[in-house]
């Protein structure tokens, strides 16, 4: 089906700013983005939307996510994930890398294969976009919200079937400093998976041959890591001497906002929003449970019973609005790092995270204050 929406202001991603103009999709793929003079191929089109002057923005992209509406991706059956990705539609994410916290490694398989049968399948547009390993693989000093009992050493072999049973693209987080020879992050490399420094206790000179051995991303920057240190930068200044993608939480209890403000002034295009949200986001406060550990959770903020933060109840939309305000920068630019940034940082930004020929057309609406007014994803509309 064709369609049309005109009448729009529409985000280039190349200069981060808004554009007035057009965009046609067909077959569920952007055919062209038109300019504000450009003549609109209204008769030809199934569908012509016209957007009232509102604002036109890729789908945002969550690499970063344990579940929500009630859902954790270590245990959803294929009718929950089903729900699951209708609540992220809802909230303006089209594309989904399911992530998988620590659990015995039996679980964890099980997951990934539900996961990759629900891609082969299809849900509603099919927004899952491969997985992100998290669990498992991490330094118990900074294990966070990870059940001890179930963190285990870098073995190698266990990635053959970790990540050669999932489908679509594959990250994985894990404690780098641990792979003393480099021998599980090279094999890591040659199943075809990116790598995350996560949960770890590595020095500077550690995150940086982390780096060199291929690791092209800090997981959830600040958080399960040595604080910025003036005689020990460790991994957060690992992160700012680098290339490398940088994941960050901006809900306001994970990173302070000065501490925002100076990761965005670091890292810029390089920063990828992320919500590392877990299964209360969309569910009243109460009891819940992440990586084997027992969750309280109180007016939105989710807490272990010895007191670690456990992944987040956020909306990436809230995200990108809170970057915009506390590191004091306009909100096209912020919207970057929750669509092109995590889409380049999977590998996935020949299909998706910008509004341009060839791209899968997720597209949202948005008006003059940005709330979300509508979605489509793959070309097709999804009801709020």
């Amino acid at each position: 089906m064709s369609l049309l929406i005109k009448n729009v202001n529409v985000y280039h991603s190349g200069s981060m700013r808004f554009v007035p103009g057009a965009v046609l999709s067909r077959g569920g793929v952007i055919e062209r983005v038109y300019g504000e003079e450009d003549t609109l191929p209204e008769s030809s089109c199934a569908l012509v939307v016209d957007g009232g002057g509102q604002y036109l923005v890729p789908g945002l992209v969550d690499t970063h996510t344990h579940g929500i509406a009630g859902g954790d991706f270590i245990s959803a059956s294929p009718e929950k994930m089903t729900e699951m990705a209708r609540a992220y539609l809802r909230g303006g994410v089209t594309s989904v890398m399911p992530t998988l916290a620590s659990a015995p490694l039996e679980d964890m398989i099980g997951a990934v294969r539900r996961i990759k049968e629900m891609m082969r399948t299809g849900t509603d547009c099919g927004i899952f976009r491969g997985v992100h390993l998290e669990g498992r693989y991490l330094n118990a000093a900074k294990r966070g919200a990870h059940a001890p009992a179930l963190l285990a050493s870098l073995e190698a072999k266990e990635l053959d079937v970790l990540i050669g049973e999932a489908e679509g693209a594959v990250h994985l987080s894990a404690a780098f400093e641990l792979d003393e020879d480099g021998a599980f992050a090279s094999h890591a490399l040659s199943l075809g998976a990116s790598l995350g420094l996560a949960h770890t206790t590595a020095t500077y000179a550690q995150a940086k041959m982390a780096i060199a051995r291929g690791v092209n991303n800090f997981t959830h920057l600040f958080n399960a890591m040595p604080p910025l240190h003036h005689r020990d930068g460790g991994a957060v200044c690992a992160a700012f001497d680098s290339d490398a993608f940088a994941e960050l939480i901006v809900d306001g209890v994970h990173v302070s906002r000065e501490m925002v403000a100076l990761a965005y002034r670091n890292k810029k295009q390089r920063l990828v929003l992320i919500t590392d949200s877990m299964e209360a986001t969309d569910c009243a406060d109460g009891e819940y449970s992440i990586a084997g550990m027992p969750v309280t959770v109180k007016d939105g903020k989710a807490v272990t019973h010895d007191g670690a933060i456990a992944g987040s109840t956020l909306h990436l939309l809230d995200g990108v609005k809170n970057l915009a305000a506390f590191a004091n920068i306009p909100f096209e630019q912020a919207l970057y790092c929750a669509t092109a940034a995590p889409a380049l940082a999977m590998g996935l930004d020949g299909m998706i995270g910008e509004l341009a020929v060839g791209k899968r057309a997720d597209m949202l609406l948005l008006d003059r204050e940005y709330h979300l007014c509508r979605v489509f994803c793959a070309g097709k509309e999804t009801v709020l």
